[in-house]
């Protein structure tokens, strides 16, 4: 049997972890199955692409928001930008413009990265709709392994968005980013 958190073997009969301490899972709490994911009546559910989709536009409407609130909003004031003007600012290419969109971009990413690679392994549209993002094993991802998830999702929409519509066409739900990186979308049972 491996520990949950970090992937260690634990010697049988383990009440804990001898790497880093985190209590070993009850035999009660549920079996695994050959992946080593936590099976709820022996199996794991994984999570769909329509599921997914709506997950994924609950994240991008927050992202919007918050991002245009936090990010957009005080660059446009720092520029100068009167409000009635933004909306011709924002269409002309300039140094400010691609400042804002660099901000922009890495807003997202650390919004996605550091949630899937949180405790609670999930976005808050993912979280919302009981999904979590794992490792192959179940596992908790790490912030780096997110990271490469976030940017492998380029390549996905780089195939016309056939590398999105792979998470209902395969055995395990997963996207190509999702190959990409090692990682799995489950349904919290």
């Amino acid at each position: 049997m491996q520990c949950p958190k970090c992937g260690a073997e634990l010697p049988e009969g383990a009440e804990s972890c001898p790497s880093c301490g985190e209590p070993a899972p009850s035999s009660s709490a549920g079996e695994t199955n050959s992946s080593g994911l936590a099976a709820t009546r022996g199996k794991v559910v994984y999570a769909g692409f329509w599921l997914r989709a709506a997950a994924y536009a609950i994240d991008w409407l927050f992202v919007q928001i918050v991002g245009g609130l936090a990010v957009v909003t005080p660059l446009l004031r720092r520029a100068g930008v009167p409000a009635d003007k933004a909306w011709t600012f924002l269409m002309q290419p300039s140094r400010q413009m691609i400042a804002i969109n660099l901000a922009g971009a890495m807003v997202a990413w650390l919004y996605w990265a550091l949630m899937e690679s949180s405790a609670w392994q999930a976005t808050l549209g993912k979280r919302m709709l009981g999904l979590r993002v794992t490792d192959l094993a179940g596992r908790r991802i790490s912030l780096a392994r997110a990271s490469g998830r976030y940017f492998g999702k380029l390549v996905s929409a780089l195939t016309l968005g056939l590398g999105f519509v792979m998470a209902g066409l395969t055995e395990k739900k997963q996207a190509l980013h999702d190959m990409m990186a090692g990682c799995l979308v489950v349904r919290n049972i």
